[in-house]
Order: C-alpha cells, then sequence, then structure tokens
C-alpha cells in the first residue's frame, strides 16, 4: 500500500508567542505561496530572490505587530550591486516587494560566495522602516546604516537604536519541495525583552536564556513546509513553556490598477504622453512590483482631462 500523503500545516501567517511566566515575547512568520509569488514575478538572480524574500520575512514580522490600520514599508538602500530592495505590508497582511539591481554586478558578487548577504549585495547605504497610518498622519521612519551582513542584523541594529529594545531576529529564505514541485518559502522569527519593572522585576537572566534557545533555530527549519508554527516553537522552548496566541494571514497583494496607472498618466503633459505611445497605439505600463502589463488608450487621457 503506497504511503499516505502527508497533509499540509498552515502556511503563510505570522504567529505571535511568549515564552510562559517570562518577560519575552515574539513572532514567527512562515512565508510559502505568497513569497513564491512575489519572487517568480521577476527573474530574480539567486541572491536577490534571497534578499527580497528576507525583506518579506522582515516586513511581517514586524508589520503584524501594527495596532492600527496602515502600513510598513521595510527598504534598503545602497551603492552596490543591489541598489535598493523594497517590501511593502499593509495591515490586512497583504505583502509586495521588488528589487532594483545590476545583473553584471551581481552575478561579480556572487563569486566565491554561497550567498551573498545585504551588506555585499547592497554596499554602503542605508536600512529603513517607514509607517504609514493613513494620508491624514505623518510618515514614521527610522533609519541606520547598512553594517550587518543579513536583514535580520540591520533590523536588530534598528530596533537598538530607534527603539532601544533588545531584539534578536532571524530570516531564511530558500527553494522547498512542498509536495507539488520545488518553491521559493520564506521564514523569520522576532524576540524581544519587555522592559523590566516592579512587577516583572529584572529581566536579563530570562532574556539571555531565552537568546540561547533561539540561536539553535535552523534556517532548514523556518522554511520546512512539513513543520508548523506551533511545532517549531514547542521544539525550541519547551523547556519553559511557550504560549501561542493568534496568527495573522498573509498574502501576496499588489495595489496597482487600471485607475492608479491612469491616474500617474494624467500627470503627465501631452507631449509627454504622446511620446510613451507604442506602435500599437497604446501606451503600456508595467508594475514594478508584480510586473502586470496594462495597456492604456491615449484618447481615454485626453477625454478624461478635458
Amino acid at each position: 500500500m503506497p504511503p499516505m500523503p502527508i497533509p499540509p500545516v498552515p502556511d503563510d501567517a505570522v504567529t505571535a508567542f511568549q515564552i510562559e511566566g517570562e518577560p519575552v515575547r515574539g513572532r514567527l512568520a512562515r512565508l510559502g505561496p505568497s513569497v513564491d509569488e512575489i519572487l517568480r514575478a521577476h527573474d530574480y538572480p539567486e541572491p536577490v530572490a534571497n534578499l527580497l524574500g528576507e525583506a518579506c520575512a522582515l516586513a511581517a514580522l514586524v508589520g503584524s505587530n501594527l495596532k492600527f490600520d496602515g502600513r510598513l514599508i521595510v527598504e534598503a538602500r545602497g551603492n552596490g550591486p543591489v541598489r535598493f530592495v523594497v517590501c511593502d505590508y499593509d495591515t490586512s497582511g497583504g505583502l509586495r516587494g521588488y528589487c532594483g539591481f545590476d545583473a553584471e554586478a551581481v552575478e561579480k558578487a556572487a563569486q566565491g560566495f554561497a550567498r551573498p548577504g545585504a551588506r555585499s549585495l547592497l554596499g554602503d547605504g542605508h536600512f529603513m522602516m517607514t509607517v504609514d497610518q493613513g494620508p491624514d498622519m505623518d510618515r514614521y521612519q527610522g533609519v541606520t546604516a547598512i553594517e550587518g551582513e543579513t536583514l535580520a542584523l540591520c533590523a536588530e541594529q534598528y530596533f537598538a537604536q530607534s527603539e532601544q529594545t533588545p531584539t534578536r531576529v532571524r530570516l531564511a529564505v530558500g527553494q522547498a519541495d512542498d509536495g507539488q514541485g520545488f518553491r521559493w518559502r520564506a521564514g523569520g522569527m522576532l524576540i524581544q525583552s519587555v522592559a523590566e519593572d516592579d512587577a516583572r522585576g529584572p529581566t536579563t537572566e530570562a532574556w539571555v536564556r531565552t537568546q540561547a534557545f533561539f540561536e539553535t533555530v535552523g534556517e532548514d527549519e523556518l522554511i520546512d513546509p512539513l513543520l508548523s508554527s506551533q511545532q517549531l516553537l514547542f521544539r525550541l522552548f519547551h523547556e519553559d513553556g511557550v504560549r501561542v496566541f493568534g496568527s495573522q494571514p498573509l498574502r501576496a497583494f499588489c495595489r496597482c490598477s487600471q485607475e492608479r496607472i491612469e491616474t500617474v498618466l494624467k500627470s503627465f503633459d501631452a507631449a509627454d504622453r504622446a511620446g510613451m505611445v507604442e506602435p500599437d497605439g497604446k501606451i503600456h505600463v508595467t508594475c514594478e512590483y508584480c510586473s502586470k502589463l496594462y495597456a492604456v488608450e491615449p484618447a481615454s487621457l485626453e477625454t478624461a482631462a478635458v
């Protein structure tokens, strides 16, 4: 008798947790079809896909903790082979992202490396997290230099400087067989020490102990399609106990639309729009995030502008 198929574990979600009885909280992100859709929208070299996958996992980890309707934008810009990487998370769980890069420079940077990291790909530059609470509120942006070789280290430095919160981050990206073929996956874990007060008392010992368990998590575990979030958390923290709270679902979602594209085109004057018309008589625009192609009739823009 053939073996019974292994049922898929829940995917594309961020799970919040707390170490039982200890002042340490965290979140665990597992991305499957969502990150696969984002990365396959472009023909990225593997190092670039890995960098964008890390940005998506990080945006999900941090953005899922927002307490209001809005967006979190994780972005890094530098003078290296990858000019920028950006991931946009909204509080409904939608993710989108893309990279700008020089293919030849990326290929050169990858020589001699199994997988060049953020510092090798981005060079000198800045790592940013921007919180957008909507048109009626000012944006908040925190900026730190790109000093760590990974986006996880950049994020840890960001939290240390911008929020003075002891934070550890682990990110992983790779391709794994989910039973239907090899697909891109990403995962991440974030833990933070809750500030001590009169009720909690000293928190240093609990933080040191939790970090020791955190250090044992492997990249393969973070992207394993057969290992659930609950199983991984129990594997790591069962000695102290871990309390799991609700999960925030994730999905690939782009805000581009025909209407948005036409609005942008209307911001150009008629002479500029005339120069955009292609041989078929239409203006073609490709979304940088999802690679969807839009075709716009120039006459419709002229009529709408009257």
